[in-house]
């Protein structure tokens, strides 16, 4: 399932989402030791977490090559 990007490209934005993954598990661990919990803002860097999970599942499925029907 290329998309025409090259694998170099998509390799570079898959370590980007990947550390903006990683700093959502580290605000999301600032949070949970907050005095006072905002669970919207819990809700929403979770949600966007998945979002980049997401992401990153399809870059990762673009780099491998398209098998021959």
């Amino acid at each position: 399932m290329n998309d025409g990007r090259r694998p170099a490209e998509i390799a570079r934005q898959l370590a980007e989402l990947r550390q903006q993954h990683r700093d959502l598990d580290l605000a999301l661990e600032g949070l949970r030791h907050a005095p006072v919990r905002d669970e919207l803002a819990v809700t929403r860097l979770k949600k966007r977490k998945l979002q980049l999970k997401d992401c990153i599942a399809r870059l990762e499925s673009a780099l491998i090559p398209d098998e021959p029907a």
